[in-house]
């Protein structure tokens, strides 16, 4: 009965001309109460969905708070900061322009920032696909001391994609996630549009869309806008320390709703975005040097889910998270929003199993070598050291070092010593990062568990190492 409600509230929110749409075949019952039950077991302070089925927008809610201090529910109106997923944004900006004579993907960096490292060899196209080599400027995942203060763009830049950086590899050679080549596609889109970067969006994107609920570098304390929080080895939510102006820009700066990325979907899926050359090169893996290819396009990871493109993109600024799942063969897709870090993990494979009404498959990435100890030696010793409350600081990069205050130790201990010393322990997933190993761990405790996300340079120090649900 309830979600019959759900599903009557949002018809009589439809224009009339939808209104006489069949109802929809998606078990809207099931999920609805499997985003109630993750709020739930995740202790999450607020969620936000919306499901597509048939091309059209057929589930969208709010659930838990926006804003814990406050008290304030969740609503369909609510925006959440939603990351990464800005970059297919980004990319359609790029393709647009293409589109007009004004730009093209093969066009070398050169052309607009002669100055930065190996211009000439970098194209646009390796800024979309990840295949730059240049430094990623936000691997982590919380704002560390240089992210804290306010940057320009073309600061950022220089300090990040210069003629003294370092590349990761050779260009065209690998794919390694950079927000850094976003931020420069982002400047080279203003550079040629001769317009700020949030005007373009809204003039060409936000407008003729109809997403009136969407915003671009939105002052977060504004009105309307969902709390953002974190948390640090199952201690209670704590209010999210916003990244400084400019540092998240073109790489991750929108924020929005369900209902209104529903329509940006949608109008992808239909070709009223970009044309279908450019859809085409969006949703294109790209093919390396040495033949491989990559699992990410422009904008929009590409995979499959029981033999059916999966086309998606998670979202991570601090104190939120997001998800956007297309799957073009049904006209579906999947929205989800959260304002707690890393609040939507294990919630996104059990959302397509109900659409899909079978299992998910896994995926694979390439994993950097670590020096030093083995994943299960590394995440036992640092969670048992959490567990007494000392540490050896030498494990840490300096960033980690400076966010594991003294107090941090000590309130991580009071809660995790009570598990005592952890069972059996399951790698969940590996995969790269900024240059880094990226491993989350099931750690058994009875009956009990906990989740470890650790990120480790190839030298073995620890950058990142938190404890979840």
């Amino acid at each position: 009965m309830k979600s019959n409600l759900v599903w009557l509230a949002l018809l009589l929110s439809l224009p009339a001309s939808l209104l006489a749409q069949p109802a929809p075949r998606t078990n809207l019952r099931a999920l609805d109460a499997l985003f109630a039950e993750h709020v739930r077991s995740k202790k999450l302070p607020g969620l936000s969905v919306g499901i597509i089925e048939g091309g059209r927008l057929v589930f969208a809610k709010g659930y838990g708070k926006r804003s814990l201090q406050d008290d304030l529910p969740v609503k369909t109106d609510t925006r959440f900061a939603i990351g990464s997923v800005t970059k297919q944004f980004t990319c359609a900006c790029a393709l647009m322009l293409c589109e007009l004579g004004k730009l093209s993907v093969y066009d070398p960096v050169a052309k607009f920032y002669p100055d930065l490292k190996r211009a000439k060899d970098i194209q646009i196209l390796d800024l979309m696909n990840h295949t730059s080599g240049y430094p990623d400027y936000y691997p982590l995942d919380f704002v560390d001391r240089r992210m804290a203060q306010a940057i320009k763009a073309d600061d950022l830049i220089r300090k990040y994609a210069g003629g003294e950086v370092r590349l990761d590899f050779e260009p065209g050679t690998a794919y390694s996630y950079s927000n850094t080549g976003y931020i420069l596609l982002g400047r080279i889109i203003e550079k040629v549009s001769g317009q700020p970067f949030g005007t373009f969006l809204q003039q060409k994107i936000f407008d003729p869309i109809g997403m009136a609920d969407t915003l671009y570098d939105p002052d977060p304390s504004s009105d309307g806008i969902a709390k953002g929080y974190t948390t640090f080895a199952l201690g209670p939510p704590e209010a999210n320390i916003p990244e400084g102006k400019g540092w998240v820009g073109a790489a991750g700066g929108i924020y929005s709703t369900p209902t209104d990325l529903a329509k940006w979907d949608i109008a992808l899926l239909n070709g009223k975005v970009v044309n279908r050359a450019s859809w085409s090169l969006m949703t294109s893996r790209r093919r390396l040097r040495n033949g491989s290819l990559s699992n990410y396009g422009c904008g929009l990871g590409v995979g499959n889910r029981s033999n059916r493109e999966l086309l998606s993109h998670s979202g991570a600024i601090n104190g939120f998270a997001a998800w956007n799942g297309l799957i073009p063969s049904m006209g579906a897709g999947v929205i989800l929003f959260c304002n707690r870090d890393g609040g939507l993990v294990g919630l996104s494979d059990p959302v397509l199993k109900i659409i899909l009404q079978t299992s998910p498959q896994a995926q694979s990435s390439r994993v950097p070598e670590v020096a030093g100890d083995d994943i299960e030696t590394s995440v036992r010793v640092v969670f048992q050291m959490l567990q007494r409350g000392k540490v050896t600081r030498t494990l840490f990069t300096p960033d980690f070092n400076d966010y594991l205050t003294d107090e941090r130790i000590a309130a991580a201990a009071r809660r995790l010593s009570k598990y005592g010393p952890p069972g059996r322990l399951v790698l969940l997933m590996q995969r790269e990062r900024g240059g880094m190993a990226v491993t989350r761990t099931r750690m058994h405790f009875g009956k009990q568990s906990l989740s470890v996300l650790m990120y480790r340079h190839s030298s073995g120090l620890i950058a990142q190492f938190f404890v979840r649900p």
